[in-house]
C-alpha cells in the first residue's frame, strides 16, 4: 500500500480527496493546523490526523519521515481573502510551507507531490479570450502570487531533484461545508444557505461568468492526475475548466431556485470582488489528452448532488 499524505487534509478539499482514497484501499495520513474530523464522518478510522503547521519546516519534515510518505497531495494553505487580509501569514503558509514540503520531500525520498493551484494565479493582462495552460500569469490577489510561486518551485525540484511534482489549477471549487470566505464562495453558499432557508446575497453582478469545478470532481482529479503514468506527463501544471459552459451567477440562483422554490438569492453588487473573480473561460485540452481528464457534474447535476450531500449530513456542514 502505498503510504500517502495530504497537506490541508481535514479541510474541505482535502476531506474529500482522503474519502476518495479510502475508497481505493489507502490510509491517507492527515495533516493540518486543524486538527478537527467532522469532515471525516465514516472514515476516521481509516486515516490519521496528524496536527501540524506547514510553516515549520520541523512539523512537515517529522510527518513525512515518521510515517514514510511515498506521496503527498499538497492541499493545505491560506484561501484568497484570508491571504489578502494576511500576505505576512500567507506567505509562510503558501510559500514557505510549499518549499517545506518539496524540501522534505527531496530529503526523505518522497516520489510524488501532487499540488493544488488556482486560476487565481492569472489576473492582469490577460490578452486570450479563454484561459489556457500557456496564459500570463500575472496574479492581482497575494494569493495567487503565492500560488505561482509555489508552482515554479514544484518546477524546479522536478527539474533539479527530479521529484515527481504535478499540479492543476482549479477554478472556484463548489462543495458544502465551505467556511473560509474568498472572492467566489458565493458558489456554494448560495446553494447551501437556501437550503438551510436562509437568505442569501449573491455579491456579483447576475451577469458574472466564474468558472467552478464541484468538489468531487476536484478530488478525483486530483487522484487522476496522480495515478497518470510518467510518461504521459509534459504540460506538468493544467489548468482546469469545471462546468462548461460556464454557468452565469444568475444561472446559477435560477438552478438553486428551480431545485429550493423557497429560496431567497438577490444581488448585493461588491465591485470590488467581482473584479477579482476569474471570468474567462478555460481551455482544458492539455489534461484531457494527457491524462484523461473529464468533468463529470454539469449544473443541474452539482446542485442535486449539493442538496443530497446536505441531506445527508446537515450537521457536519452546520
Amino acid at each position: 500500500m502505498v503510504q500517502t499524505l495530504i497537506t490541508g487534509g481535514t479541510g474541505f478539499l482535502g476531506a474529500q480527496t482522503a474519502r476518495c482514497l479510502v475508497e481505493k484501499g489507502e490510509c491517507p495520513i492527515l495533516f493540518d493546523i486543524n486538527d478537527r474530523k467532522t469532515l471525516l464522518k465514516g472514515i476516521e478510522e481509516k486515516v490519521k490526523v496528524v496536527s501540524g503547521n506547514l510553516a515549520n519546516f520541523s512539523h512537515v519534515l517529522n510527518v513525512i519521515r515518521e510515517n514514510r510518505i511515498e506521496v503527498v497531495y499538497h492541499l493545505g494553505g491560506m484561501l484568497s481573502m484570508p491571504s489578502e487580509a494576511d500576505p505576512w501569514a500567507s506567505y509562510q503558509s503558501n510559500a514557505n510551507g510549499t518549499f517545506h514540503v518539496l524540501e522534505a520531500s527531496r530529503i526523505l525520498g518522497v516520489k510524488k507531490v501532487i499540488f493544488s493551484s488556482t486560476t487565481a494565479t492569472f489576473g492582469m493582462d490577460i490578452r486570450e479570450d479563454y484561459l489556457n495552460d500557456y496564459t500570463l500569469q500575472r496574479p492581482t490577489l497575494f494569493y495567487g502570487c503565492t500560488k505561482v510561486f509555489a508552482e515554479l518551485l514544484g518546477r524546479f525540484y522536478r527539474r533539479k531533484f527530479d521529484i515527481d511534482f504535478r499540479a492543476v489549477r482549479f477554478p472556484s471549487v463548489v462543495g458544502p461545508g465551505v467556511k473560509t470566505p474568498g472572492v467566489a464562495q458565493y458558489t456554494s453558499w448560495a446553494i447551501e444557505e437556501s437550503y438551510k432557508e436562509n437568505s442569501f446575497a449573491i455579491w456579483v453582478t447576475p451577469e458574472t461568468c466564474c468558472p467552478i469545478i464541484y468538489y468531487k470532481d476536484a478530488a478525483l482529479s486530483l487522484i487522476k492526475l496522480a495515478e497518470a503514468p510518467a510518461k504521459n506527463i509534459k504540460t506538468v501544471v493544467y489548468t482546469l475548466g469545471g462546468i462548461f459552459p460556464t454557468p452565469s451567477a444568475k444561472e446559477l440562483s435560477e438552478m438553486v431556485k428551480k431545485k429550493i422554490p423557497s429560496a431567497n438569492i438577490t444581488f448585493k453588487i461588491d465591485k470590488e470582488r467581482t473584479e477579482l473573480i476569474t471570468k474567462h473561460p478555460i481551455d482544458d485540452h492539455l489534461a484531457r489528452e494527457e491524462w484523461g481528464w473529464k468533468c463529470t457534474y454539469n449544473l443541474d447535476q452539482l446542485v442535486d448532488d449539493f442538496i443530497h450531500e446536505l441531506a445527508l449530513n446537515l450537521k457536519i456542514y452546520n
